[in-house]
């Protein structure tokens, strides 16, 4: 592993730091898509101030994939896709990569020829229960499975089952676990599952079948707004608040899309929505009402436009990185930018706690940075990845687990204990001003 800062270190100080870790509690389960709450965040010791301590542990060839990889207690789970026509996905042992289990099915994707570039490999996140593993595949599959075993207990064919056709381009959005029921942006609508059984609770938000309406992009929330708690899900044109138990709309907002590409996970933060577009804008939703129907409006807009990166909440203030690979920081109270980076890479995956960041970028490389408003705070870089790394990075305890292309690898690094080496302590953040 190289390691690449701003601002050098001997050799010697990495091999002197590399040591195992005692883990004093139980990890945080990374045990969905953007970990425990669906926005980023992730408890477990504090992290360093530094990636020099930063150990590999192991690596694991897979087939194709994007979909992020999950942890949870002492077992790694990761989808792939194999040339043969067939998806699969592993358990692996946490300690070391080895193999307990894998579950193989029948299925590809095929998508359309001008997306072929980004590969038709498997995309949709699984989500685990604490006895249960649930696994999407492209042709719009989800099955449950035993986590312990692997062993196959329901599936469920969308197209099958509500007599709509395989999205152009897969099945994308991750399943979202919520008390007995799963939730699933599937057959062009939200569908809510029985946890036990798979059957189908209810249907809603049927939309259109066209290559600009069908599927789904991003994934659902569950948010408390205007005092409801509710389902937040983005169609690739439109934003819903959802009540969970009766599926029906409490609030809708058209959100501007180029060809329908609404493709971030959207954050809540107080009573409100943040989202940002391909080629349109930044746009902050305020829900509000007291009765069966809720309102949408819009607080404010910004001309900063997103892509596939799910921005991140601290303090009031919003980190997304943008479809021109520049980090941008908004004060989410009035929509005015703070500051917007130089540009690194096409995409980033986000990771939080406490005032910093951990950003994986499609290139591997693995970047930390303290929130700051003021200025951006890159506080160490560090490369991780072999190749192409879209998967969504899973932090779990003072491990971190990066999806490559074709394989999964695990790192760990010491906790933040207040001690730092004399060249720690003279390294400077790097701070990149305004356009």
């Amino acid at each position: 592993m190289r390691i690449r800062r701003f601002g050098w270190f001997p050799l010697l100080a990495l091999s002197l730091v590399l040591t195992p870790l005692a883990q004093a509690e139980e990890p945080t389960a990374w045990n969905q898509w953007r970990g425990p709450a669906r926005d980023g965040r992730v408890g477990g010791p504090a992290w360093p101030g530094d990636l020099r301590g930063l150990e590999p542990l192991w690596r694991v060839e897979l087939g194709k994939g994007y979909a992020g990889p999950i942890v949870v207690g002492d077992t790694v789970y990761v989808a792939e896709s194999s040339k043969e026509g067939t998806e699969s996905v592993r358990a692996l042992r946490r300690t070391d990569g080895r193999e307990l289990w894998k579950t193989t099915w029948e299925g590809k994707g095929s998508v359309p020829f001008f997306a072929a570039a980004n590969g038709d490999w498997i995309r949709s996140t699984p989500a685990h229960d604490g006895e249960a593993l649930y696994v999407g595949g492209m042709e719009e599959v989800l099955m449950k499975l035993d986590a312990r075993t692997g062993r196959e207990l329901w599936r469920v064919d969308f197209p099958a089952r509500f007599g709509t056709s395989v999205p152009e381009f897969g099945f994308v959005s991750s399943p979202l676990i919520d008390g007995d029921f799963v939730y699933v942006q599937a057959a062009n609508s939200l569908v809510k599952l029985n946890r036990a059984d798979g059957e189908t609770v209810w249907r809603s938000l049927d939309g259109p079948a066209d290559i600009m309406s069908s599927g789904a992009f991003s994934s659902p929330i569950m948010a408390t707004l205007a005092g409801r708690r509710q389902l937040v899900t983005q169609s690739r044109t439109t934003l819903y608040g959802v009540d969970p138990d009766s599926g029906d709309v409490l609030w809708s907002q058209d959100v501007p899309s180029f060809r329908g590409m609404n493709i971030l996970t959207p954050v809540a933060h107080g009573d409100a929505i943040l989202t940002s577009t391909y080629k349109n804008k930044t746009y902050y939703y305020g829900v509000s009402g007291g009765g069966p129907k809720l309102e949408a409006r819009e607080l404010w807009t910004h001309k900063s436009q997103g892509y596939m990166s799910s921005p991140v909440v601290i303090d009031g203030y919003a980190y997304l990185h943008l479809g021109n690979g520049r980090l941008i920081c908004l004060d989410l109270r009035s929509g005015a930018e703070r500051w917007v980076s130089k540009p690194f890479g096409k995409y980033w995956s986000l990771a939080v706690q406490g005032d910093k960041l951990l950003a994986l970028d499609e290139g591997g490389e693995l970047h930390l940075l303290r929130a700051n408003p003021e200025r951006l705070e890159v506080l160490d870089s560090a490369e991780v990845g072999r190749g192409p790394t879209w998967g969504h990075l899973a932090v779990s305890g003072s491990e971190i687990f990066v999806r490559e292309l074709e394989a999964i690898a695990a790192y760990r690094w010491r906790p933040a204990n207040g001690a730092q080496t004399a060249a720690a302590a003279t390294a400077g953040p790097v701070g990149v001003g305004s356009r």
